[in-house]
């Protein structure tokens, strides 16, 4: 139920006593304030009727406004729940296999001033045990077929790869068994033999095999060989696809395939002019890596007792309630099928066990009954008999902004894991927002009442988009500008990230969770008109660099004017707060010196009165690459989106 404003809140009682009281003040002869004086009655009689006026001017404009949009069946949209990955790591390498349960909570750490931020796994995770004891490993110069090679300690050594490495030449490990979603330690006894390569920057990936049509890049951890150039460890975070191969990559029986591919190097990297050596490799499991997500999830929770009637609602304990398809509630005695929330009642009949969620009331509501035309009484969804008890099988509580973690916050392991260590998030958690406020909801009223839930109109798929993601922060559509794309529309998104240190934000964060990114897609497919091809898909993010030369005024701190004009570029750029609206930097925009000069006006401590000189330096996030000669304007094509890219240079003139 949408939160209907109170015009006046001066109840009958508030009347009578503001009355008595200006009495005393205005009339002390009036002594006797009984409920038998007549003077009295007169006082109560006229606090009636102004109790009836406020009664009526309560339910005038806004509340008529917002009692319309409740008729409609509209309500506030719960928040969003921030997402990302929590690694477990093991005490030590285990012979068994050890579980991480669905609904493991882990946790930030307590301080004096704030409570924990709680997170559950969504997933059950198998960290599962490996080794090269049965296993394989192999050679692969360019695209021939692999070579197997002896993999003993203390035996004869191997080379990594060819003698003259070239791009695509591979060392191949096969593991006893596949370790989806597993952090894996290869031990590498080598020797100092790689000559020309930067150990700080070497020129390979680490990949998986699982059974697609192409390896799959693993993300890599602690990497203590210097590019094989010494004895150590390598730490592999396998994705959670890795399978056995079929049929055997290297002959005899299948393998869970791990391998270290050469590629072309970059600018400023330098690749082997010979290869390094490796005398044995071996491996075990460290560790594993499941899905988490802002909320838990309460269990069992009694609702009361039905009283059989239509339209009831029960109140539940945690708020707010956020949409989950686990949720589900049980009537006592009627079994173990479990009745299903719905979204609404309409398709709904008298022998359907359905019920509805107000997600940020906290309340369950029943099946209305509504008289037809014809003046026979349907009943939408079946109710639960009379003196019948009620319990909420499931549900999932949390969301909120606060969800939206950086980097290693989370390393609080609230429930225990046999033989699991320590817990740490190697990624930003993402996606987390606030319940929609009652202005925001006015203003989706008439979208909804124009789309009729049907997305024809750019403004339309943004926002069913944000409807049905509140995770999303911005939702961009794109339509088709040339025959090459005639019925393809384009939705860009952008999650809700928070900001690091001087309102930096990692690329990385920006990228939305693919289980998100499907459930737009599978919503919009619903309601696209027949014949449009939906696209949903992160934006091109183009990374820039400010170098600002200027003066400072006498009397203010020069490290705190560099660091307020870094926080103001960093600001200007943000791509969920910045531009000129403070709305983030508007999706195609060009980036151009003038609008970041003006930016600075602001600043404490910035003299304006002196030539203040600023240059623009594109970045490519993906490789790092920085544009070599300064720009007045950076162009941005439709689908890209400028942030700030690293810390900028900020240059001070002495005066």
């Amino acid at each position: 139920m949408l939160p209907a404003p109170n015009l006046d809140d001066r109840t009958f009682q508030n009347l009578v006593d503001e009355a008595r009281r200006r009495v005393r003040q205005r009339c002390p002869e009036w002594s006797d304030h009984n409920i038998s004086d007549p003077g009295i009655t007169l006082i109560e009689t006229f606090a009636m009727m102004v109790d009836q006026l406020i009664y009526r001017l309560n339910r005038v404009p806004d509340r008529n406004y917002i009692k319309f949009l409740e008729l409609l069946g509209m309500e506030l949209r719960p928040p969003g729940a921030a997402q990302g990955e929590a690694t477990f790591w093991l005490s030590a390498p285990q012979p068994q296999t050890i579980t991480v349960r669905e609904e493991t909570e882990v946790s930030t750490d307590r301080t004096d001033l704030d409570e924990p931020i709680v997170f559950s796994t969504t997933e059950k995770l198998d960290i599962v045990p490996c080794s090269l004891d049965g296993g394989r490993v192999a050679t692969q110069s360019g695209g021939s077929e692999p070579v197997p090679q002896r993999n003993e300690p203390g035996g004869n050594e191997f080379r990594c790869f060819s003698e003259r490495p070239e791009p695509g030449d591979a060392l191949l490990i096969g593991l006893d068994c596949a370790v989806p979603s597993c952090a894996v330690l290869l031990r590498v006894d080598c020797r100092v033999s790689g000559v020309g390569v930067d150990p700080t920057n070497p020129p390979y990936v680490w990949e998986a095999w699982t059974g697609g049509p192409d390896w799959v890049p693993c993300e890599p951890g602690r990497d203590e060989t210097k590019a094989f150039n010494k004895p150590g460890d390598v730490i592999l975070h396998v994705p959670r696809g890795h399978v056995l191969d079929s049929p055997p990559r290297v002959g005899g029986e299948a393998r869970g395939w791990l391998r270290c591919r050469l590629v072309d190097t970059t600018p400023g990297q330098s690749t082997y002019s010979e290869s390094p050596f490796i005398t044995s490799i071996s491996a075990c499991t460290v560790g594993g890596t499941a899905r988490i997500i802002n909320a838990r999830v309460v269990r069992d929770e009694p609702m009361g007792t039905s009283d059989g009637t239509a339209g009831q609602r029960f109140g539940l304990q945690h708020r707010p309630v956020l949409p989950w398809n686990g949720t589900a509630l049980t009537v006592v005695g009627e079994g173990e099928t479990p009745w299903q929330a719905v979204e609404h009642f309409g398709e709904q009949d008298d022998s359907s066990r359905s019920f509805h969620i107000d997600p940020v009331a906290g309340e369950i509501v029943f099946g209305p009954m509504v008289r037809e035309a014809d003046g026979a009484v349907r009943q939408y969804g079946k109710i639960p008999p009379r003196s019948s008890a009620l319990v909420m099988t499931a549900y999932r509580t949390g969301g909120g902004r606060k969800g939206n973690v950086g980097v290693g916050r989370i390393r609080v392991l609230k429930t225990s894991v046999p033989y699991v260590a320590r817990v740490e998030n190697r990624r930003a958690a993402v996606g987390g927002a606030e319940a929609e406020s009652v202005d925001e909801v006015k203003v989706r009223g008439p979208m909804l009442l124009r789309s009729r839930g049907k997305a024809v109109t750019a403004q339309d798929f943004e926002q069913l988009t944000l409807d049905v993601a509140p995770e999303v922060a911005r939702a961009h559509c794109l339509t088709a500008v040339d025959a090459r794309e005639a019925g393809t529309v384009r939705v860009l998104i952008v999650p809700h990230v928070a900001s690091e240190e001087m309102d930096l934000v990692r690329r990385e964060d920006l990228i939305p969770e693919p289980e998100t990114i499907q459930r737009i897609k599978n919503h919009l497919n619903r309601r696209r008109l027949v014949g449009t091809r939906v696209v949903v898909e992160p934006p091109r993010y183009r990374g820039v660099t400010v170098v600002v030369a200027l003066s400072v005024l006498p009397g203010y701190s020069r490290t705190q004017v560099k660091t307020d004009v870094q926080r103001a570029l960093n600001s200007l750029l943000h791509p969920l707060t910045g531009g000129p609206n403070g709305t983030g930097w508007p999706m195609g925009r060009a980036v151009q010196v003038h609008e970041v000069a003006a930016a600075l006006a602001p600043v404490a401590g910035v003299d304006m009165g002196r030539k203040v000189t600023v240059q623009l330096f594109a970045f490519d996030p993906i490789t790092g690459e920085r544009s070599t000669e300064p720009a007045e304007v950076i162009a941005l094509a439709r689908n890209e989106l400028a942030y700030a890219f690293g810390k900028h240079s900020v240059r001070m003139a002495d005066r």
